[in-house]
């Protein structure tokens, strides 16, 4: 059933996401901002944690979960180092999944061309 709640979550996640691009102007770069900010919000009220409760690593897997990530590190390094901790945290927490964005990004462009 968790394999199901994953899949779910994760469809209604994108499916909004091309409701959103399809029926507006914005770019996919807005679109994503607003989805990092959206879990970011859902985070801060607490409604985050009952999606994952409910998909498991599918609600890790959408682009919602990195504002998840934020907020939480924020929140811990707030806790920790006050206002310089949520900005250190921040970027050490969040950092390996950046980095391996980027470099996979990299790897990638050596085996695929543009279009034009």
């Amino acid at each position: 059933m968790l394999y199901l709640n994953a899949f779910i979550f994760v469809g209604l996640v994108s499916l909004i996401g091309e409701i959103i691009l399809d029926n507006t102007k914005l770019t996919p770069g807005h679109i994503t901002s607003i989805l990092v900010v959206v879990g970011a919000i859902l985070s801060f009220f607490g409604i985050y944690e009952y999606f994952i409760d409910f998909a498991g690593i599918g609600a890790s897997i959408p682009i919602t979960s990195f504002g998840n990530l934020l907020y939480q590190a924020c929140l811990e390094g707030y806790k920790n180092d006050g206002i310089l901790g949520m900005f250190t945290n921040m970027l050490t927490t969040t950092s390996g999944g950046i980095t391996s964005a980027i470099i996979f990004s990299a790897f990638l462009t050596l085996f695929t061309k543009p279009k034009d």
